[in-house]
């Protein structure tokens, strides 16, 4: 029941009108794994698709943060080394006093990863300094294999198809066209609304939930 009971909760904030003093932020993490090629590939016509040797070299890893504002219709993707407590700390931080610094409250969706938790903020920063953050802060998580109702994941989706689809040497070429695509998609301005209610969940996965027998 617990499952049913976050997801309801989940569609219930997408639910939510626009509100400047307590945005819905939609947040995942990805990784890309660099490959570099050996053999410089051939050049390619108009048209065609680009083609590479069989041979590779690989160059590491680097994780990928999404913030995605829906009803705003703004997405910001940041690059980390690695996926850590420390770095989901830092990624939250930036969240907080970069991207929305005169913002009281953000509602964040995300995910259940085990760094996903306030305290990873205290593994990060002094005690004061993860509770400024903390405070800023309200966590609604999505249900185990409920990852579909993370509006960050559809983003990811979209780069993942668009951008991320090749291979990308290094980190530094990563950051390039990561930008660029986040600048690109933000231009277009796409407002996203969430149309899947509770109502709906209720009659279309009516199979999740329990019957319920009531004596007369």
């Amino acid at each position: 029941m617990l499952l049913l009971c976050q997801m309801e909760q989940v569609l219930d904030v997408y639910q939510r009108p626009y509100d400047s003093e307590n945005p819905v932020v939609c947040f995942d993490e990805t990784n890309k794994q660099h490959i570099k090629d050996v053999i410089e590939s051939l050049p390619t016509r108009e048209g065609d698709v680009a083609k590479h040797d069989s041979e590779y070299e690989r160059g590491g890893t680097s994780n990928l943060f999404m913030f995605f504002e829906p009803l705003a219709g703004r997405r910001y993707v940041t690059i980390a080394n690695r996926r850590t407590a420390v770095d989901f700390a830092d990624a939250m931080k930036h969240l907080v006093d970069d991207l929305y610094p005169s913002t009281p409250k953000i509602t964040v969706v995300l995910d259940n990863l085990n760094t996903h938790t306030k305290a990873s903020l205290y593994k990060a920063f002094k005690p004061e300094e993860a509770r400024r953050i903390g405070d800023r802060l309200i966590f609604e998580f999505t249900p185990k294999r409920g990852s579909w109702l993370n509006m960050a994941e559809c983003e990811f989706s979209v780069l993942s198809r668009q951008c991320l689809s090749r291979r990308i040497p290094d980190r530094t070429t990563l950051i390039k066209e990561v930008q660029a695509w986040t600048k690109y998609r933000n231009e277009k301005t796409v407002v996203t609304s969430w149309q899947f209610t509770i109502k709906n969940a209720r009659t279309k996965l009516k199979n999740l939930y329990p019957e319920i027998k009531t004596s007369i």
